[in-house]
């Protein structure tokens, strides 16, 4: 049986990443809502999950310069 290792033990951590999450859907154009989110497309999804990586690496590589 696998592990659900996506768990944030940090509860500010959990905080921010939802915003996170929020911010980057918003950006795509895509309506989440508080709580379940089981409606979504793939596609929905999808580009929301993208939009967090491409953030992501966009910050790691700013921090480098």
């Amino acid at each position: 049986m696998a592990s659900n290792n996506n768990q944030i033990n940090v509860p500010e951590a959990k905080e921010a990443m939802n915003r996170f999450k929020m911010e980057c859907a918003n950006e795509v154009g895509v309506n989440l809502k508080q709580g379940y989110n089981g409606d979504l497309t793939s596609r929905q999804a999808g580009s929301v999950g993208g939009q967090m990586v491409k953030r992501m690496i966009e910050s790691y590589e700013n921090s480098m310069k």
